[in-house]
């Protein structure tokens, strides 16, 4: 008979990770309850999720919403574990940072204030970003979890208004969330991982898979964020959420990256294993200016005793096969 894993709710359901947390964690054999945005209209097909092994018996979808807090009380009634992935996410700037920032830290802090109240929640485990870790000014090549990216100094750097707005609302709400938890006693960790690369099964096409297949799409204007790219397969970052879960001595903010390229580095890995693609030549490349991110370590997660099961191959052969599928190739 299988073992019952106990209920864990994973908020932002529709998301590329939380989308594939779902999936490992019915396989796994927990009990899954999700969050998705309001749909008024009933517009949104969920079935790639109501349709994954498992999820007749075992999810339930809940609706909840960052901007009305309360309305994540339902799904985290009963949880024994809380995956807090969902996140706003704004490229375009279409809202003021100020007010994004401060409805994403609202929105995390009503959430673990509830799993405080609750008479079930063992622990938490919050998504952070690399957002949160690398953007401070400081000359160092690797970044551990002491590292904290520096508010002012994205606002001075980065040129645009929606980049910023996320990397500030990663970094603040993260670090709300850790005071949070030390000051109320709630049993909180952070996952931070760098790019998240593979297949997905969510229907959006996720913006770390597209910014990393920049040269296989072709997209030149991306080409900047890729000097010096940290990066981990979607599938190891599920397993890493898992694993804090269940971790007993897990405490504090953990790193997610298995690998680190350089573009000349990526551009010959590329052209090698798809000649098919008209992928740029590294010598093209060397004109390319940008901010060169400093690699991520993740020693404390190894430490551990976490290992990492994919690699580069895993990364790019998922992510392109689903492109193709998805018509995006």
């Amino acid at each position: 008979m299988e073992e019952d894993k106990g209920t864990v709710c994973v908020t932002g359901g529709t998301g590329f990770i939380a989308s594939w947390l779902i999936m490992k964690l019915l396989e796994l054999g927990y009990s899954v309850r999700t969050t998705v945005r309001p749909d008024p209209e009933k517009k949104r097909d969920l079935s790639f999720l109501t349709n994954l092994p498992g999820a007749s018996e075992k999810l339930q979808i809940f609706t909840a919403d960052l901007s009305d807090p309360d309305s994540f009380e339902a799904a985290l009634e009963g949880c024994n574990g809380v995956l807090h992935v969902a996140t706003p996410v704004d490229f375009e700037g279409k809202e003021p940072e100020e007010v994004v920032t401060q409805r994403t830290i609202n929105g995390t802090l009503s959430i673990l204030n509830a799993c405080s109240q609750s008479k079930t929640v063992k622990r938490v485990v919050y998504t952070s970003s690399a957002s949160a870790v690398v953007f401070n000014g400081k000359n160092v090549d690797v970044m551990d979890e002491r590292f904290w990216s520096d508010v002012d100094y994205i606002r001075t750097t980065i040129p645009s208004a929606g980049v910023i707005t996320y990397l500030i609302s990663k970094t603040s709400t993260e670090r709300a969330a850790l005071q949070f938890a030390e000051e109320n006693g709630l049993d909180l960790v952070t996952l931070i991982p760098s790019y998240v690369v593979g297949p997905f099964i969510c229907p959006k096409f996720p913006g770390s898979v597209c910014t990393i297949l920049a040269m296989v799409l072709g997209n030149k204007e991306e080409y900047a964020h890729l000097l010096n790219t940290s990066m981990v397969h979607v599938d190891d970052v599920a397993r890493a959420h898992i694993f804090l879960l269940e971790y007993p001595e897990a405490k504090g903010r953990y790193n997610c990256s298995s690998h680190t390229v350089t573009i000349q580095q990526m551009s010959e890995f590329l052209s090698t294993k798809y000649p098919e693609y008209p992928i740029p030549t590294a010598d093209s490349l060397a004109e390319i200016e940008g901010f060169k991110i400093p690699e991520l370590s993740s020693k404390k997660l190894l430490d551990t005793g976490f290992k990492y099961k994919h690699g580069l191959d895993d990364m790019f052969d998922g992510a392109i096969q689903c492109c193709k599928e998805k018509g995006y190739l």
